[in-house]
């Protein structure tokens, strides 16, 4: 059973914000639909990720409400999202959470503003914890998209600025999956590098079927041709753990600067074949002080890793607002979570009102054999996400072209 005293930070609403007044929706069950992939290639990622929103959802918040995670099957799929959405708003529920495969939250993101300008008085509001395509907070920013996740740009400035001071860092090649973060990833990466690094030279740029792909060694042997001696990738899920098999059987001995080597199933994937090469830049890592009771807990719990904190960044924010509010009604609770401040584990998080973009601490991470200090550890390998680096939001934040239109 998870403690209720276990990161009442990450719900709990700044000292800025009046926690401690009377809520009329105090105990009031506010449902969330659960979009994302349950069934295919990426399953073990949103199963694991369903549950983290149970548990983290089911701490106490300063809004005292209660959340109710109702989970749907988008098989990461644009067009099953859209029919999930409509299945959830069909049976009334307000607040919709995706973050797998920013092609999906795209569709989402557009379904949601039509179908709120289409039906004033029945408004849903999309919490995007994970999918970090940056057109989503720029040019097709929504007044009611949230994302809670550091987009693809802001992970490279911090990957970049990680990058400056490795010298073995020398050749990189990108290598993503074929899709909007793929895309931008490599976009991103050769700006953020070449500005902080212009000694580095770029020796490849190569896009892959998503979840589509069962043997990586013919991208494996064009990395090795190419004398890279770095791969950056945006990889997640299978695609990020059969990568990795292929380059451990072909004994490929490279660095790797990754947005998700962390996520399930990965880890076990590498075991100690990864060890001071692959490196993380993420929101969270497992030996945060601040998560360290959870994490163990929800490890006890499921027998898996706790692997997205996004999670635990959109709870805080929503509990926040709906404090702010003091209602539950989307609409009010979106105007009020528009540049909101409140405490989550990292620190003081602020949702930015011109884009509804996230500001938050990054974390650099590499793969090593656990320790006394960090002795977290992960998938049962032997080996831990160990910080290297600490990366305060204006570090990564950058800027926006979002023109937002706001309802009256």
């Amino acid at each position: 059973m998870i403690a209720k005293t276990t990161l009442r930070a990450l719900v709990l609403a700044s000292a800025t914000l009046c926690a401690s007044a009377a809520f009329a929706q105090k105990g009031e069950t506010v449902k969330i639909a659960f979009i994302d992939p349950l069934s295919g290639s990426f399953a073990n990622i949103g199963q694991n990720l369903f549950k983290t929103w149970q548990t983290i959802g089911a701490l106490p918040n300063a809004a005292g409400v209660k959340y109710e995670m109702v989970p749907f099957d988008n098989k990461a799929s644009p067009q099953e999202s859209l029919s999930a959405l409509k299945a959830a708003i069909d049976q009334g529920i307000r607040f919709v959470a995706q973050g797998n495969g920013s092609g999906a939250a795209a569709a989402i993101s557009d379904a949601v503003t039509k179908h709120n300008e289409r039906n004033p008085g029945k408004e849903v509001v999309f919490l995007n914890y994970a999918a970090v395509d940056p057109a989503l907070t720029n040019e097709r920013c929504s007044f009611w998209h949230f994302r809670f996740d550091a987009d693809t740009s802001m992970k490279m400035e911090a990957m970049a600025a990680a990058m400056q001071g490795d010298k073995s860092v020398k050749n990189v090649y990108f290598l993503g999956q074929n899709y909007a973060h793929g895309v931008q990833v490599a976009k991103y990466g050769k700006e953020s590098i070449a500005r902080r690094r212009p000694d580095i030279k770029f020796v490849g740029d190569e896009l892959h079927p998503i979840g589509a792909v069962k043997d990586f060694s013919p991208y494996v042997a064009k990395i090795k041709q190419s004398g890279a001696d770095t791969v950056v990738t945006g990889n997640w899920g299978a695609d990020m753990s059969l990568l990795f098999k292929a380059a451990k059987d072909a004994g490929l001995n490279v660095n790797w600067y990754t947005y998700y080597a962390g996520a399930q199933g990965t880890p076990i994937a590498m075991g100690n074949w990864g060890e001071d090469k692959v490196r993380v830049v993420y929101v969270h890592h497992p030996n945060l002080a601040s998560t360290r009771k959870l994490v163990d807990e929800f490890k006890t719990k499921y027998k898996e890793d706790m692997s997205s904190l996004t999670i635990g960044h959109a709870v805080a924010v929503l509990a926040g607002g709906m404090v702010k509010a003091q209602s539950t009604d989307p609409l009010k609770v979106a105007k009020a979570m528009e540049g909101l401040t409140v405490k989550s584990f990292s620190g003081d998080i602020t949702m930015r009102a011109a884009d509804h973009q996230l500001q938050q601490t990054l974390y650099a991470s590499v793969w090593r054999k656990k320790n006394a200090k960090n002795n977290y550890d992960v998938e049962d390998t032997g080996m831990t996400w160990a910080p290297e680096r600490v990366f305060e939001p204006y570090v990564s934040s950058t800027p926006t072209s979002c023109q937002m239109k706001r309802p009256a």
